[in-house]
């Protein structure tokens, strides 16, 4: 298994460390229903995908009290 052969400055270290970000997802509305969604997937509001019914979503319906 191969081992560093030099020790890593810290200043190295720590300019190595700093690339690591948190990016925010790239959202586009919805065809169907308008809703933000993350690109190439199934809208988990209505159920579409690419122009066509996918998923069923079943409404949610209260409860009387």
């Amino acid at each position: 298994m191969p081992v560093p052969k030099r020790r890593r400055s810290k200043s190295k270290k720590r300019s190595h460390h700093a690339n690591w970000k948190i990016e925010t997802p790239n959202l586009v509305p919805c065809a169907a229903c308008r809703a933000l969604i993350v690109q190439h997937r199934v809208c988990p509001d209505c159920g579409v995908y690419n122009g066509k019914q996918v998923l069923v979503i079943k409404e949610k319906t209260k409860k009387a009290d």
